[in-house]
């Protein structure tokens, strides 16, 4: 097909061609009934001077051959006319059997003259039919008798001329149309498409960014707002690149700084055998500080990696998990900071152990930071991390709340984001945004739960995996 009549300039042409048409229908039906009716009245007054003609010559009668030629003049069988209420036979010939229709020219409605003009037009031809009026303002009133053949005739013409004229004018103003449209809308509508098409190809080319008019339309304002957004996403696309090759860099140098703190570790482990006071006050915290290092790296390196591995789920004991995530935070006593385990032995949670561990680990050792750098203003104020878990049918929810200074405004405004959403000064925000990967991967969610009370709390819910029909009747 050609492109014509599929693009949206074409469809406009054919679409304004085909308005136009249905408007001159409106107009055909009202213009046809006026030229019946004027057909008609010509007919009734050709043969009205004719009839005033004839009657002036009583008592005489004309001959055959003169009244012969007044019905071809006219058109008619018969033409009477009616004066001081008596009727007088003028000229007649062929005196048909019956009349079919009658018309009274005096007085047509509107609505009754299209009716009849459309039924002249498709049913009429070899239809007798008697029309009669008055004779300008006087009181004669003169009567036809004729077939409809030569008024069908006619209004057939007269629709042919008036379908030709109507479809010349309707394929003018579809070309002033298409051509004006073409001109505001369809070449603004196709440089913007084509610009779009160029931009994808090759996005970080500034050259390729959509040059706008500064008119005022429509197209022109969203052209410039296409401007404005290629514009932005280069910048991105910029930043992303830079991030990413920032990224690359990170991620090899942590990868080595992970080996030399991990070698790190283990010789400041040897520092707590050593008997000198001092190397022993200090061994700890050294340690705790290249933990907090190791941490830091692995967590950085896991975030870059492009995704969590799937997790693999087996039925597992909570409680053991969390006694190992207290095991591994090694809690100083002399830090002031209680663990306790709100965990039946026997509640089970059907998800992958090791990220489990992590993400509670994650939580309770950002619980932990809290509660260690915090410094409140009374001094018996108790502080404690809980971890307290329930099921309720199929689904585990966890609940990891400490007694802290809660979460800052601007953390709340960014949680789950990296690099945005720490709680600390220097923290990465990197710990929520894995838990809550891995919590996702298990179908569940993870969520920051106001509280009345100083501190933060955490709820997460597992769901158990839904029981397939082969499983269940594998266990039944």
């Amino acid at each position: 097909m050609p492109r014509l009549f599929r693009g949206l300039s074409g469809r406009l042409l054919w679409l304004t061609v085909i308005f136009v048409m249905l408007a001159e229908v409106l107009i055909f039906v009202p213009s046809i009934a006026s030229m019946r009716m004027n057909w008609l009245r010509d007919r009734l007054d050709t043969a009205a001077a004719a009839g005033i003609v004839i009657d002036g010559l009583q008592p005489a009668e004309l001959p055959r051959a003169v009244q012969d030629d007044t019905l071809l003049a006219t058109g008619t069988k018969v033409i009477a006319l009616r004066k001081d209420g008596t009727s007088r036979l003028l000229a007649a010939t062929d005196m048909p059997p019956q009349v079919d229709q009658v018309f009274d020219l005096a007085n047509v409605p509107m609505l009754s003259s299209m009716c009849d003009a459309l039924d002249t037009l498709v049913f009429g031809g070899g239809r007798v039919m008697r029309v009669y009026g008055p004779i300008g303002e006087s009181d004669m009133i003169i009567e036809l008798v004729m077939t409809d053949n030569a008024l069908r005739k006619d209004m057939l013409k007269y629709s042919k001329m008036m379908f030709l004229l109507s479809l010349l004018i309707s394929l003018i103003t579809a070309v002033l149309i298409f051509l004006a449209i073409n001109r505001m809308m369809i070449m603004p509508i196709r440089r913007l498409t084509h610009s779009m098409q160029v931009f994808s190809e090759q996005p970080e080319d500034p050259s390729r960014v959509f040059s706008p008019d500064r008119s005022r339309g429509e197209l022109a304002v969203a052209g410039r707002h296409l401007t404005a957004m290629q514009a932005q996403l280069q910048r991105t696309l910029k930043q992303q690149k830079n991030l990413a090759d920032l990224g690359l860099a990170v991620s090899k140098i942590n990868h080595d700084m992970r080996n030399i703190l991990a070698s790190a570790q283990l010789m400041s482990d040897r520092l707590t055998d050593v008997d000198d006071p001092m190397v022993r006050s200090f061994a700890p915290k050294l340690l705790r500080t290249i933990d907090r290092a190791v941490g830091y790296t692995s967590e950085v390196l896991a975030y870059g990696q492009a995704s969590e591995a799937a997790p693999r789920r087996r039925r597992i004991r909570l409680a053991d998990l969390c006694q190992e995530v207290r095991d591994i935070l090694a809690i100083d006593p002399d830090a002031g900071v209680e663990f306790l385990e709100q965990v039946a032995d026997d509640l089970e949670v059907d998800g992958d152990s090791e990220q489990l561990f992590r993400i509670i680990h994650n939580l309770c050792r950002n619980a932990l930071q809290a509660l260690t750098t915090f410094d409140p203003d009374d001094a018996s104020m108790v502080r404690r991390i809980t971890v307290s878990a329930h099921r309720v049918g199929s689904v585990v929810g966890i609940t990891i709340d400490d007694t802290g200074p809660g979460m800052p405004r601007k953390a709340r405004e960014n949680l789950f984001s990296a690099f945005r959403g720490s709680a600390r000064s220097g923290g990465t925000g990197l710990g929520l945004v894995i838990a809550r990967e891995l919590v996702l991967a298990h179908g569940g969610t993870i969520a920051l739960v106001e509280k009345p009370g100083p501190g933060t709390q955490f709820r997460i819910e597992i769901p158990d995996r839904p029981v397939s029909l082969e499983d269940y009747r594998a266990r039944a």
